[in-house]
């Protein structure tokens, strides 16, 4: 019994003296934590000790809010995306736009500015070159080789118009003068604007007219008049469909720095002059009887946008005589079969197009067009009409039958 009772209390006190060590420990452990809690309360349990010393600055004061604000603006530091110099300011943008002259000048002369026609200078301006390729003022490329199956080295070469009828002035027993329009969106008018590539160049009808202006001496006169009273340079001719300069300011959409940029813009794609203004003399010769109808000038029309409207703009008058020894060198476009062939002079000689009347002298007191007197196109075509029949019916009734 007595060494029952001896080991009881000797179990007693051995759990009271490891209860009093494990209630000590736990203490001792608090007290020793306690500080450090109350020093990091405001930091964020991501935060590293060698990170806060890093960050936050030395702070002076007694004030037990210093360490936690100064800790709060270092972890707002932390999580702020704003990329400031040691300055505290915003450097300058830097990316692949073309808007900033300052920070992209190597990346628009690289290769891909290059390719788009831009030029950068020394001040930052860039230089944008938008003229259509291919246009009128291109050179013509020779083939190196023959492009035919057959032999067609001469063709063209030694081609000459025939010489026009004399006419005496005695002899016009009848004459008016007649202004048509050829309209090369119509079917039969298709080749008028056949952009078909030969040797001697662009196939369209009026990249023949500036050829032979530039190559063949023709000489174009202004619109002021349809009478070839003002002759005009070649470079005033190729000025109206070489595009112009002009200054067109662009704002930077980050800094908002105004930039001005030269950019150098068509006035004309090659396909926009569709039509063609022709003046013509219709005259009746009493010694031949029989009726005449001579071409004296082309003028080609393009069309102008003004107020929102288009409008119709003459660019120059060529004198048909002049143009027929370059219109024999090019052919016309057939659909039917490429080898007949006209030439663009047996075309207009032939008569083979389609065109609607604009003026004529014939009882026009006032010297109007026919769109100043008639305002509907209905009846301004059918008036148009009427005159034809009527110069038709003219040569008519001088026959006995």
């Amino acid at each position: 019994m007595k060494k029952v009772l001896f080991s009881a209390a000797l179990f007693g006190i051995t759990f009271l003296s490891a209860y009093r060590c494990v209630a000590q420990s736990k203490y001792r452990t608090g007290n020793a934590a306690k500080p450090a809690t109350q020093q990091n309360t405001t930091t964020p349990p991501t935060t590293t000790p060698a990170t806060q010393q890093q960050t936050a600055p030395k702070t002076t004061g007694n004030s037990r809010y210093v360490n936690a604000n100064t800790k709060a603006g270092a972890a707002k530091a932390n999580t702020d995306t704003t990329i400031k110099n040691k300055n505290n300011t915003t450097p300058p943008v830097t990316g692949s736009s073309r808007y900033r002259p300052g920070n992209n000048t190597a990346t628009d002369t690289s290769k891909n500015a290059t390719a788009s026609g831009a030029t950068a200078s020394g001040n930052g301006t860039i230089n944008y070159d938008t003229t259509i390729q291919g246009g009128f003022d291109v050179k013509p490329e020779i083939s190196l080789r023959n492009n035919y199956a057959v032999d067609r080295s001469r063709s063209g070469k030694d081609r000459k118009p025939l010489e026009y009828e004399d006419i005496r002035e005695d002899d016009a027993l009848f004459s008016t003068f007649v202004w048509r329009e050829i309209d090369g969106r119509e079917k039969i008018n298709q080749a008028f604007m056949y952009p078909g590539k030969d040797d001697n160049g662009d196939q369209r009808f009026f990249s023949i007219i500036l050829s032979a202006i530039k190559n063949d001496s023709v000489v174009a006169f202004s619109s002021e008049n349809d009478r070839f009273t003002k002759p005009l340079t070649v470079s005033e001719v190729m000025s109206m469909v070489g595009g112009k300069l002009e200054t067109v300011e662009v704002v930077d959409p980050v800094t908002g720095i105004t930039e001005k940029t030269v950019t150098k813009k068509p006035l004309f794609s090659p396909d926009s002059v569709y039509t063609f203004r022709i003046k013509e003399q219709v005259i009746f010769d009493k010694e031949s009887s029989r009726l005449f109808t001579r071409i004296i000038g082309i003028a080609p029309i393009a069309k102008q946008v003004v107020a929102g409207k288009s409008v119709p703009r003459v660019l120059f008058w060529v004198y048909y005589p002049d143009m027929r020894k370059t219109l024999t060198k090019f052919e016309v476009y057939n659909a039917k079969n490429f080898s007949s062939r006209m030439t663009w002079e047996e075309l207009f000689e032939g008569r083979f197009f389609s065109s609607y009347i604009t003026k004529t002298t014939l009882n026009n007191p006032s010297d109007l067009t026919l769109a100043a007197m008639i305002k509907d196109p209905l009846f301004r075509l059918l008036e148009g009409e009427n005159l034809k029949q009527k110069i038709f019916n003219f040569e008519q009734d001088l026959w006995a039958y």
